[in-house]
Formats: structure tokens, C-alpha cells, sequence
């Protein structure tokens, strides 16, 4: 059991690591890409299309949303003893696989019809509509996203401060037993020099 509680502050620190990596990602996203990308539907799609073409959020957010799911998944079980940080870490597992739900099941369409399908396959103003309802659900995934970096944050912060008071109180009891032993004469424990009289 152990070994499991010491396995847990590392698995804690990924998926607060990559959480921190996903809310920088969707921010930047937000703020610098989209507005490139949705400024002039159509033709500011086509040319998001040719500078993505090597790479693009595609290829970037679903591992690193899958291994927010592992990773979150992971410290929720490894960090369930520590009541403290339970609840923040089941909160943030719960947005995050709520944030890719909203992707998978709205996002995902949208992005083919703009992106693969695109003007060979629909009118310029089911483009421009797409690329609205794509931008207004995105606000969603923002705030999914958000909670749930806030609350590994939290639940990271809760786990550690327990981690620290039982050093601590494991350090105290340790320290407190040696002295009682040594108050005592026990053998195996240094008491200090004989009094004389």
C-alpha cells in the first residue's frame, strides 16, 4: 500500500502537468489561432487549411486529451485516500471527459465540415454558420477545460499538504517515541551519560 501512496504524487503531478499543457493549449487557441481562423469564413478557413497543413490542433489535443483522461483517471484512484484532494480531482476528471464529450460529439462534425469537406462540399454560408456555432460551443470546452486545470490544482495543493503533515507526524511520533525510550534507560537507545552523584 505503500508503494501505491508513493506512486500516487507522481501520477498527480502528470496529470496536473498536462492539464496546465491543455489550458495554455485551448487559451492560446482561443486568443491567437481562432481568431485568424474565423475572421473571414470562407476564405479564412481555406487559408487556415494551407498554413495547418503540416500540423494542426487535430494532431495535438486528442492524445493530449487522452492522456488527460489516463492521467486524471490515474490520481483519482492512486489519490483517494486523501479526502482533501478527492472531490477537486474527481471535479477535474469529470470536466475534462465532459470537455471531450462536448468535442467529440459537436466539435469533431464541425471541424469536418470546414476543414475536410469544406467549400468542395457545402455553400459558403454553411460554412460561415458552422464556423459560428464551432466558436460559441468552443466557450464551453474553454470553461470545461479551466475548472478542471483549477481543480487538479487544488486537489494537487490538498494531496501534498497532507503528504507533508504525515511526514511531519511521522517524524514527530518517531522523534517523540526515541525520546520516551531514552527518558526510560531502554536499551538499543543512547539515554545520554549516567548521572553521578
Amino acid at each position: 500500500m505503500e508503494k501505491l501512496q508513493r506512486l500516487a504524487f507522481p501520477v498527480i503531478v502528470v496529470s496536473l502537468w498536462t492539464m496546465m499543457i491543455l489550458l495554455g493549449a485551448i487559451v492560446l487557441e482561443t486568443f491567437m489561432v481562432y481568431p485568424n481562423i474565423f475572421h473571414d469564413p470562407p476564405r479564412s478557413l481555406a487559408l487556415a487549411m494551407e498554413f495547418l497543413a503540416v500540423r494542426g490542433p487535430s494532431d495535438v489535443f486528442p492524445p493530449l486529451g487522452f492522456l488527460s483522461w489516463v492521467g486524471g483517471v490515474g490520481a483519482l484512484a492512486l489519490g483517494w485516500r486523501v479526502r482533501e484532494a478527492r472531490w477537486w480531482i474527481l471535479l477535474s476528471v469529470l470536466m475534462i471527459v465532459a470537455e471531450g464529450v462536448v468535442s467529440i460529439l459537436f466539435m469533431w462534425p464541425r471541424n469536418e465540415v470546414m476543414f475536410v469537406e469544406g467549400a468542395a462540399v457545402h455553400s459558403a454560408e454553411t460554412l460561415r454558420q458552422t464556423a459560428q456555432e464551432f466558436q460559441t460551443l468552443h466557450w464551453a470546452r474553454m470553461a470545461f477545460n479551466a475548472v478542471s486545470a483549477t481543480a487538479i490544482s487544488v486537489g494537487f495543493v490538498a494531496f501534498f499538504r497532507q503528504r507533508v503533515l504525515a511526514q511531519v507526524t511521522d517524524a514527530t511520533a518517531r522523534e517523540a517515541t526515541s525520546d520516551n525510550r531514552a527518558a526510560v534507560g531502554m536499551p538499543g537507545v543512547l539515554a545520554g551519560p549516567p548521572a553521578t552523584t
